[in-house]
C-alpha cells in the first residue's frame, strides 16, 4: 500500500501542472485583462483595478494623450509609456513563455506572489480568508453526513413505508429549492428581517469577541453560524440521502444478507454490521465532490448573503477583477486538496472493505 500511495503522490505532479497550463493559457488569451481594467480605470468606465497605482504618474502621462500603439482595447489615445507602466506593474513586460515557467517555479516553492490589488501576499489572504469557509464546510459537512447516512439507512429499512415517502418528499423539496432562497428566508424570519431577531444577520464573530470568556466566544461563534450552516446543510443532504438509501436497498436483497437472517441476526447486526461496509463504498466514492462543492462552489452565494468574507466571495471578487495571482494560487490550492482528498478516499475503501487493494491491482 505504501508503493501506491508513493506512486499516487507523484502522479499529482504532473496533474497539477497540466490543469495549471491549461488554465494559465486560457486566462492570458480572454480579453478583460488587469491592464486593460486599469485602462478602464483611468478613462473613468472601470472599476477598482488601479488601487494600488500612484495617481499623479498615471494623470501625467494621461494628459499627454498620444496616439498607443497596444493590442490593449481602449488603449487608444494613451501614451505608450503609461501602457508599459502597467506592463511592468502586472508582470506583463516579460514573454509569455517565461511567465508561465516563472509560475511553474513559484507555485512549487508555494509561492504565490503578490494579490494585483490588495497589497497582501496571495498566501496571507488565503489564509485570512480561510477561517470562514473551514467553518461553514467543516460544521456543514459534519451536519450532512450526521443526517444523511442515519437517514438514508432508515428509509432503505422503511422502504415504501409511510415514513419512506414523506421523508422522500421533504428531502425533494429540500433539493430543488437553492441554498440561498432559504439564506433569505431565514433572514427575514430570523435575522431581523420581518418577524424575529434571534441570530445576527453579518459576520463570523461580534465586534466583542476577544473580550468573551472562552464560553463566551463559543457560544457567539456557533451563534452567528447557525443560520449559514443551517442553509448549506438544507440544499447539502438530500443526494447524500438517496445515495445512502439506494446503496443499501442495493444490498439488502443480496444472498449473505439472507443467509445472515436465517441465522438469526438481528435487523440492526444485519444492517450496521454486514451491509454497511459494502454499502459504504459509493457514499465514500462521493465525498471529495462532496467536500470541493460545499467548501467551494457551495458556500459562495452563503458567504454574500451572510457578509461571510471567505474563500467563496474572495474567488469570485478576483475573477471579476482579473486578479491573475489570486486565481492561480487559490486554483493551486484547491486542485491540490482534491487530488489529496481523492487519494484519502482511496484509503479509506480499503479500510471499510479488506477486500480492496489498489497495490495489486497496479
Amino acid at each position: 500500500m505504501s508503493s501506491y500511495i508513493f506512486r499516487r503522490l507523484l502522479l499529482m505532479i504532473p496533474t497539477l501542472i497540466g490543469i495549471m497550463t491549461i488554465n494559465f493559457f486560457l486566462v492570458q488569451v480572454a480579453p478583460g485583462g488587469p491592464v486593460e481594467q486599469a485602462i478602464a480605470k483611468v478613462q473613468g468606465i472601470g472599476g477598482d483595478a488601479t488601487n494600488r497605482m500612484g495617481t499623479g504618474d498615471g494623470s501625467e502621462l494621461m494628459t499627454r494623450n498620444t496616439q498607443a500603439n497596444s493590442s490593449y482595447r481602449g488603449a487608444q489615445g494613451i501614451d505608450p509609456e503609461f501602457i508599459a507602466q502597467l506592463e511592468r506593474q502586472y508582470g506583463f513586460d516579460k514573454p509569455l513563455v517565461e511567465r508561465y515557467f516563472m509560475m511553474l517555479w513559484n507555485y512549487a516553492r508555494f509561492d504565490f506572489g503578490d494579490s494585483f490589488y490588495r497589497d497582501i501576499k496571495v498566501t496571507d489572504l488565503l489564509l485570512e480568508k480561510m477561517p470562514v469557509s473551514i467553518s461553514l464546510g467543516l460544521w456543514t459537512t459534519l451536519l450532512v453526513y450526521l443526517i444523511s447516512i442515519p437517514l438514508g439507512i432508515k428509509k432503505a429499512s422503511r422502504h415504501n413505508s409511510q415514513f419512506d415517502i414523506w421523508t422522500s418528499t421533504l428531502v425533494i423539496t429540500g433539493y430543488a429549492i437553492p441554498a440561498f432562497l432559504f439564506a433569505i428566508m431565514l433572514i427575514v424570519v430570523f435575522a431581523g428581517g420581518t418577524y424575529f431577531s434571534w441570530f445576527p444577520l453579518r459576520g463570523l464573530t461580534s465586534d466583542n469577541f476577544d473580550q468573551l470568556s472562552l464560553v463566551g466566544k463559543i457560544t457567539d461563534y456557533f451563534w452567528h453560524l447557525a443560520l449559514p450552516v443551517t442553509a448549506s446543510v438544507i440544499g447539502s443532504f438530500a443526494a447524500l440521502t438517496m445515495l445512502t438509501k439506494n446503496a443499501f436497498l442495493d444490498e439488502i436483497g443480496k444472498q449473505y444478507v439472507v443467509t445472515a437472517k436465517a441465522k438469526g441476526c438481528t435487523e440492526k447486526r444485519v444492517l450496521y454490521g454486514h451491509i454497511f461496509r459494502n454499502a459504504m463504498l459509493l457514499v465514500i466514492a462521493g465525498m471529495p465532490a462532496a467536500l470541493i462543492g460545499i467548501f467551494l462552489t457551495g458556500s459562495m452565494l452563503i458567504e454574500v448573503i451572510f457578509s461571510l468574507d471567505g474563500l467563496g466571495l474572495l474567488g469570485f471578487e478576483s475573477v471579476v477583477n482579473r486578479d491573475y495571482p489570486v486565481i492561480f494560487g487559490s486554483l493551486y490550492i484547491f486542485t491540490l486538496v482534491g487530488l489529496v482528498l481523492k487519494l484519502v478516499t482511496d484509503i479509506a475503501y480499503t479500510v471499510i472493505d479488506p477486500r480492496i487493494n489498489f497495490a495489486e491491482r497496479s
